[in-house]
């Protein structure tokens, strides 16, 4: 698999960016469709859960447990499929619009999909 990047949706674009790949359930404030290649809002964690985790930075370890739990999902999986699709191609940045840039969905997500690749499981 291509290299995969996080980074939050507010930053400049950049070439080394490749497909840009938004994996918020909620499309982010301001933020122009051109700026953004893909939209996977099912690979995103669920509103229950983001609420849940919103504000409480001490409890990633739990929000990584419970957020992989939720990608087990069909819909989950279908945009996972769609993901590792788009990472065959090339580098896929992973695109966030919260504020923490180290305990955040797509830095999670980025975490599980390193884990899973490790394991030989893609």
């Amino acid at each position: 698999m291509s290299q995969l990047l996080v980074k939050r949706v507010y930053d400049p674009p950049s070439p080394k960016d490749g497909t840009r790949i938004l994996v918020d359930r909620l499309w982010p404030r301001g933020v122009t469709k051109d700026r953004i290649g893909l939209w996977l809002k099912d690979i995103a964690p669920s509103d229950a859960l983001r609420r849940e985790f919103h504000g409480n930075p001490e409890r990633w370890e739990e929000f990584r447990a419970a957020y992989a739990t939720e990608l087990g999902a069909a819909a989950a999986q279908a945009a996972l499929a769609i993901l590792d699709e788009k990472r065959k191609g090339g580098p896929v940045t992973l695109l966030y619009a919260a504020k923490d840039d180290t305990r955040n969905n797509a830095e999670a997500l980025r975490l599980w999909l390193a884990d899973r690749d490790h394991r030989g499981n893609s």
